[in-house]
């Protein structure tokens, strides 16, 4: 039963209810900051820890917090998440702070962080918690790296460029030039490309699911072969 149970976490979190593709949650940073897959890192990171946090921390005391006052209370737990995640980076990754600017300190407001602390943190135990915490911040990651990946690929030519910003200076090598002398593409670096690509990774992810979800009827509906009549005697 519990390896079923976080068996579903996983897959709502990466997939089924990943908070980008199918919530739609945190889109201004998600698309503001995915300029390079090292931007894109920085704040799944930051993202991450803030939900595995928030998530531990509510359901901890989920008993204790009055109906009332669970909003503001949540709020006041995120925030503190935030403002460690947010001196860690300016004491360890400093350049990467400033390139990630307001962002940061948004993350209090991310929905998708209050969402799961009002909707899944305050309604269960401390271990699904935790796991489900860590797997919508992975979900999160995903997507942010993805779409980093896309427009850093199509604006710049490269991929993997100032890792050093977040990795130290032996991730200066990690730099894949795609396209030598590339004059770049500015439609993907500004915040239009980023919807666009955005569109196309959830238009991709509805035609995968589009497609298994035909392969699962195919395979579950009765055949539609006519059965063999059977002679039936009448006596009279």
């Amino acid at each position: 039963m519990m390896n079923s149970e976080f068996r579903k976490i996983s897959i709502d979190g990466l997939w089924h209810n990943n908070p980008a593709l199918v919530q739609l949650l945190g889109l201004c940073p998600l698309l503001a900051v995915t300029g390079s897959v090292v931007n894109a890192i920085g704040l799944g990171l930051a993202t991450t820890v803030v939900l595995i946090g928030s998530n531990l921390t509510v359901s901890l005391f989920r008993q204790h917090i009055p109906t009332a006052v669970r909003l503001p209370i949540f709020v006041m737990i995120i925030a503190a998440f935030v403002t460690a995640i947010e001196l860690l980076m300016q004491a360890y990754t400093y350049e990467l702070f400033l390139i990630l600017g307001i962002f940061i300190p948004l993350i209090v407001t991310n929905c998708a962080i209050m969402g799961r602390a009002d909707a899944f943190a305050s309604r269960n135990p401390v271990p699904a918690s935790i796991f489900d915490g860590l797997m919508m911040g992975v979900g999160f990651t995903i997507v942010l790296v993805l779409l980093g990946a896309m427009r850093e690929a199509l604006g710049a030519g490269t991929l993997l460029s100032n890792m050093h910003l977040l990795f130290g200076e032996p991730a200066r090598a990690w730099q894949i030039t795609l396209v030598d002398n590339y004059r770049g593409f500015l439609f993907a670096a500004l915040p239009p490309g980023a919807f666009v690509g955005m569109g196309l990774l959830i238009a991709v992810k509805n035609l995968i699911d589009a497609k298994l979800k035909n392969r699962t009827q195919n395979t579950t509906s009765p055949s539609t072969e006519t059965s063999s009549s059977k002679r039936v005697r009448i006596t009279g």
